[in-house]
């Protein structure tokens, strides 16, 4: 490469006696290569049909099931030996090479095996399929629905599409990953079944569904009897968390008001995920998840108000409890203002005056009865084990609690959303969480979350902050 050297530099050289001379060049000539191989992706379709299921009625319904030993997993206390190791800062084994200490699961040298190991590892990563799936058609839908100038009234530029449109090329990516660890009988593309939205209420369905999404996948990670599948999991849905806080910022709120993000059990998203996939093809892969009743938070926030908290029925009517812009006036609608602490508009972050919630606010809630028909070709039934509905169960963070349900009344009930910390200074119920109705107040850490299935009435969303 030939440069230009400047007479000052060279001045500066000869006075400092300079060994190296500093040249300011501009790049003339780039240097590519073909990569070697290049894995095929799988074939997709940008943008399937939409709607409710109108085929015939299913020939098989309900989730996947074969003999069942016991109604639920017992407690057990924990195993002795992983109460033993001393954690003091010292070695205690031999290490098997330098700098290398005893220990550790898959670190023996042998070859990894990218493929799942059990039904636990098939049925999870078959769900996490699923979610890929939706995505990639929601994504698409968004793009496809709403016109340039709506993208742009709420302050999303050509950039921001184009996001948008690489967050659907990430799940290209993601689903052949999951789909080449399943193999042949993995699920494939369905149609879908979205609510009537309009762009802002897409994006908060979006933001949403993103994290049930993680949340799913964060329950079972570490969970999986193939480590090796768990590891590229954990690579492609860190790209998903990242897709949710970008939709969050697409709505204008706070993009990351928890120290912890959450995971729960694989039944509470596919739950929450089954209702909007209409039709599969014939001979899809079933799943083992159960389908809970949905809960409707009749005074859910919403995030597009001025103050967010103060609502009632303003939300799609949908599992996800999508916000409602309906009845919301031009002064109350949060886009609409100018003021710091009001404005939602598309931004890296927002910090609001009126909170969407609080500790010590009454939150009403209302439950189906099971026996729904829901899912793909509406061949999956909602289902609950549990007893009378007594508590409500607030998901956040590394925390379950409980409150207890008031005023019961059939399927109806309201409760107090309580004042709780993770940590000092970070209070537990923030963020889009999940809210669950209960007959027991089981307690529960985020290894164990699954042990509640048992006693869960219905779930829903709750759009704390």
């Amino acid at each position: 490469m030939v440069g230009f050297i400047s007479s000052t530099y060279l001045a500066l050289a000869l006075a400092f006696r300079c060994h190296a001379v500093p040249v300011v060049s501009e790049p003339e000539t780039t240097v590519t290569s073909a990569a070697e191989y290049t894995a095929s992706v799988v074939p997709v379709t940008n943008v399937t049909s939409h709607g409710p299921y109108t085929g015939p009625p299913p020939t098989t319904t309900g989730a996947l099931s074969t003999t069942i030993l016991a109604p639920s997993i017992p407690a057990y206390p924990p195993e002795q030996y992983k109460l033993q190791y001393p954690a003091d800062g010292k070695l205690h084994k031999p290490q098997p090479a330098p700098y290398t200490p005893a220990g550790g699961l898959g670190t023996n040298g042998s070859e990894p095996v990218y493929r799942v190991q059990s039904d636990f590892d098939y049925e999870s990563i078959a769900l996490a399929l699923y979610q890929e799936w939706i995505e990639l058609d929601l994504f698409h839908y968004g793009l496809a629905t709403y016109p340039i100038e709506e993208f742009e009234a709420i302050g999303l530029t050509a950039e921001d599409r184009y996001l948008l449109q690489f967050m659907a090329e990430q799940e290209v990516g993601h689903a052949t990953l999951l789909t080449n660890m399943l193999g042949p009988q993995a699920p494939v593309q369905c149609t879908y079944n979205y609510p009537s939205m309009n762009l802002r209420e897409y994006i908060d369905f979006s933001q949403k569904l993103t994290r049930w999404g993680e949340s799913g996948v964060y329950g079972f990670l570490n969970h999986l009897d193939a480590r090796e599948v768990g590891q590229l999991l954990l690579q492609s849905i860190s790209t998903e968390a990242r897709q949710q806080m970008i939709f969050r910022q697409f709505e204008g709120l706070f993009p990351m008001p928890v120290w912890f993000e959450i995971g729960v059990p694989q039944s509470w998203a596919w739950t929450l995920l089954a209702p909007y996939i209409s039709s599969c093809p014939e001979n899809q892969t079933r799943l083992i998840w159960q389908n809970f009743p949905a809960l409707r938070i009749l005074n859910q926030p919403n995030p597009a108000r001025i103050n967010g908290s103060d609502v009632w029925n303003e939300t799609l009517g949908d599992y996800a409890q999508t916000l409602n812009t309906t009845d919301i006036s031009h002064s109350d609608f949060c886009t609409n203002s100018t003021k710091v602490g009001e404005k939602c508009t598309a931004a890296i972050t927002h910090n609001r005056t009126n909170p969407l919630s609080y500790p010590g606010r009454q939150v009403f809630l209302e439950w189906d009865t099971p026996g729904q028909a829901v899912g793909p070709n509406n061949s999956y039934v909602t289902s609950t084990s549990a007893g009378a509905p007594k508590f409500a169960a607030w998901v956040s963070q590394l925390n379950v609690t409980y409150s207890p349900l008031m005023n019961i009344s059939g399927n109806s009930a309201y409760t107090i959303q309580p004042n709780t910390s993770t940590y000092e200074g970070d209070p537990a119920i923030n963020g889009t969480i999940f809210l669950l109705v209960t007959d027991r107040d089981l307690p529960v850490t985020p290894f164990n979350l699954s042990q509640v299935n048992p006693f869960v009435n219905a779930l829903s969303i709750y759009q704390a902050g």
